[in-house]
Parts: C-alpha cells; structure tokens; sequence
C-alpha cells in the first residue's frame, strides 16, 4: 500500500488521530513520539509496558512532553484483568466479586481507588467497566469479569463503577456493547454470535449501558459479536445500525465509541484489520483500538494509509473520518489535567476488605483451620486470553505467607486427579479450581481428590456454579491476589 509522506495535512492528521495503537517496551519508543507529533492523540497501555508504578509515571511523563493532551488509556479492570500489577495480581477483587457483596458504594470506593492510582501514574482513560450481563455460565472469555448474571444488578454497580472512577478524574470505557455476556466463543479467538430476540436484548443486554449512560460514562466499547436481531450482517463493531442507530440514536449515547481491539479474529480472520477499521470507522465508530498483538509502527501506517485511501476513494466520509477525530480531541482535552500531583491520598484497604466481603464459606461451621503447611494444588485450565498468562492467581503465595512451608504445584488433564494425590503425599490438600462447571476434567480430579481424601478444602476462584464440596468450600467470586489472601486467612483461621 502506498505510505502517504506528510504528516501534516488534515485528512492525515484525523487518519492518525482516530487510531489507539499499543508499542513494546517500557519507554516510548521514538516512532510513537514521532506520531504523536504528527497528530496521533491516544496510545494504549499492556503489561508488557508496565513494571512498576514509578516506571509507568515515567512512561506517561514521556509521552505528555511530546503532547501535554495525550489520551493515555489501560485495560485495569481489576481482579483477573490487571496491567498495573500484572506479574503480582491485583489488589482489587474484581466485578464479580463487587457483584456478589452487591453494596453499591463498595464497588463506587473500589473504582475509585483504582482510578486514583492510574491517576498517580499519569493514566487518563480505562477500557472498563465491564457491563456484560453474564447469563450464559459457559462463557469463557467473560466469567468473573460481569458483576453476574443479573441486569439490574448489572446496571446498577456498572452504574457505580463508572462514577467511581471518572471521579478520580480518569474516563471510563464501558464494554462491550451491545453485550458479550451470552455467547459460547472468545472473540479473540473467532466471531461469536448472540440468537437472542429484541425484546430479551432490551431488557437483558442493554439495561447495563443504558445506566452506564445515564452515569456520564466518557467512552463506550463495541465489541466483536454478531447479534442478527440488530444486524443479521455486520458484528457490532462494524454495524451502523448497532453503534450509530441504536447506541447514538435509541440510547441517546453522545460520547466516544471505541472498538475492541481490531486485530482478535473476530475482526482480522474475516475483514482484516485495515478494512474493519474503514468499516468501524463508517459504521460510528471513533477510535481504532490496536495493539494488544500488533504493536509496531508498521501497523499504524497501515492503518492510517488505509484510512487515507478509503476518504479518497469515497469508502469512508470524510466528514465522519472529522467528527471521529474530532471526538477524541475534546476527550483528550478535557481528560489533560489528570497529573500525578493531582491523584491524592486514598484508600489503599478498599481492595481487600471488598474481597473478604465477597468470600463464601460452605462447610465452615465444623471447619478447624489449618496449622501446618499443606499442598496446594491449582487446577489450572488454559488462560483467557484477556486475563494473559503472566498474572499469577491462587491461594499458594498467599497461603506460604501465613503457614510457612505450603509447597504448590499445577495439574491438568484426565489424570490430574492422581497427579495431586502422588504429589502431596500425607500433607493436608488445598484444591484450587476456576470454573469446575465448564471443565468435565478438573471435576473428575475433585471427584478423585475427595474420595480418596475427603479432608481436601476446595478454593473455587471462578464463577461459582458447581455444587460446593469439600471439607470447606470457599468462592473467592474471582482470582485477583486480594481473593486469594481472604481465602487463605480463612484456611489459615487468621
């Protein structure tokens, strides 16, 4: 594709300044820089940019030299989906875990630490909240990430989230509209599709936006489903019909619309991603979020040039090409003053106590709790993609802090069961599940653990759909560090 040189002209401008791409590394590296130069105005933020606190309020200090506007956006939801404390695991419990205590000031307390701390480090947007109504218990790429399976309650703490945050000063992205709650595939993986008539969309899916809406949320992601009651053609991301006609037009929606990230293969296997963002672009969309697998200076020339190309060949408006990249401008503009110097004191406790409120004992009553180091067992199922593969989760470390000597080990497949049991040996056995209801595997194993050592205790830090078993059960409704301590205490007796 032919690269368009200049970097100054209108239409090249808006083509960069609608894009939200990503890069490698923990500094800036000098093609982003340059971009935001030329008018590139958000850039979003992974783990792999991050290692502590102090280095991420460099990074951002980097980037607002180059332009004092800069939208800085993360995906910190919380709970098992952290970019703050990625290699640690988060200190705060996550939404199903707020969903379960369902007091509404918690969940606004703990959003609003959370933005107070992206705040300190010079982060001005957050592609949360989840406002997913998680009614399919099958679904593998949301889970503990809704606050349940309960519109209303849905609405209510998304509500919440979203006031909580955006009062430390930091938008919020509210996701992923029209909903990801009920479907069976991960989008990142292919095009995931929701058969559910207008009527139980209206009532079911859309009542967490509209209240998301009716909160000031700043930004609204779209997400990559196919809903063939609103559109039997296009997944939302690409549907004018979902993001211009209902979005803006039926909820009255005003603010920024996102796309989930353009290179997950619900997009790229099937459109590509160049000419999904045309599409997303024309359907309402206004930011191009890219980069959580493509990161490189490569992508976003391309994506800019096509865009480009698409204006001047009468693909893509040019008038709605301005008013996308107008969007962001005004967001950008009005989220600058997030500094570190203005984060203040906060309240670094809300976490943890959200994530003792949460725990569910069955089985405590006639529980002793443990006084010598057991064997830790994580039955450990293949990583949601959102989540990644570097956040530690379980009750180990945890454990090792309060009874010194906890060894730990992971264990998979049809003979995990057996593999625990050889492992352990005569010490005391903490199982540690996610989601036993979706994996016929991991509850073979507990059958397994439990008839031959029916002392085991049982830590499910999934969604807690499986009957509960085990000399104690616990649900952490999450698998954050914070859920993982409150489980531990209750083991420990502390």
């Amino acid at each position: 594709m032919t690269t368009f040189a200049s970097g100054t002209d209108t239409l090249t401008r808006d083509a960069l300044t609608v894009l939200q791409p990503g890069f490698t590394g923990t500094t800036a590296p000098d093609w982003l820089l340059r971009r935001l130069g030329e008018g590139l105005t958000t850039v979003g933020l992974f783990g792999r940019n991050i290692t502590s606190p102090e280095q991420l309020a460099a990074l951002t200090a980097q980037l607002r030299a180059e332009r004092d506007d800069v939208l800085v956006a993360i995906d910190e939801e919380g709970g098992d989906v952290t970019r703050l404390e990625v290699r640690t695991g988060s200190s705060f419990p996550g939404n199903h875990a707020l969903g379960a205590v369902d007091d509404v000031e918690l969940t606004r307390e703990v959003a609003a630490e959370l933005g107070r701390r992206l705040a300190a480090c010079g982060v001005n947007f957050n592609w949360a909240p989840s406002a997913d109504v998680n009614s399919n218990p099958g679904n593998p790429v949301i889970g503990v990430r809704s606050f349940g399976a309960d519109p209303a309650l849905v609405a209510r703490h998304t509500a919440a989230y979203v006031t909580g945050l955006q009062s430390a000063g930091v938008a919020a992205c509210t996701k992923h509209f029209p909903g990801h709650g009920d479907t069976a595939v991960d989008s990142h993986l292919d095009l995931p599709r929701i058969d559910a008539d207008p009527e139980v969309l209206a009532e079911r899916e859309l009542v967490p936006f509209r209240a998301a809406i009716a909160a000031g949320t700043r930004a609204v992601m779209s997400a990559h489903i196919l809903v063939p009651a609103l559109d039997p053609d296009h997944p939302a991301t690409l549907s004018r019909r979902i993001l211009t006609d209902l979005l803006r037009g039926e909820l009255g929606y005003d603010g920024l619309i996102v796309t989930d990230g353009m290179e997950m293969r619900a997009i790229s296997a099937t459109y590509g991603i160049e000419r999904g963002s045309v599409l997303a672009l024309a359907a309402g969309a206004d930011a191009i979020c890219v980069g959580g697998g493509l990161a490189d200076e490569e992508t976003v020339r391309r994506l800019r040039d096509a865009l480009v190309a698409a204006v001047r060949s009468g693909d893509l408006a040019e008038e709605r090409l301005a008013d996308a990249a107008q969007r962001i401008r005004t967001l950008a503009r009005t989220t600058a003053d997030v500094l570190p110097a203005a984060a203040g004191a906060g309240d670094e406790a809300v976490g943890l106590r959200a994530a003792r409120r949460a725990l569910k004992a069955t089985g405590a009553d006639g529980f002793t709790p443990l006084t010598e180091a057991p064997y830790v067992a994580a039955l450990t199922p293949v990583a949601n993609i959102a989540v990644g593969d570097d956040t530690p989760w379980g009750v180990a470390a945890e454990l090792a802090r309060l009874l010194p000597g906890t060894e730990t080990g992971g264990f998979t497949g049809a003979d995990a069961g057996r593999g625990v049991l050889e492992a352990a040996g005569h010490r005391r056995i903490v199982a540690v599940v996610r989601d036993e209801h979706r994996h016929p595997w991991m509850a073979a194993a507990l059958d397994t653990l439990l008839a031959a050592r029916p002392d085991t205790v049982v830590v499910e830090m999934g969604v807690p759909q499986a009957t509960p078993r085990g000399a104690l059960h616990l649900a952490t409704h999450g698998a954050a560090r914070v859920c993982g301590r409150a489980a531990a205490e209750v083991i420990a007796g502390v």
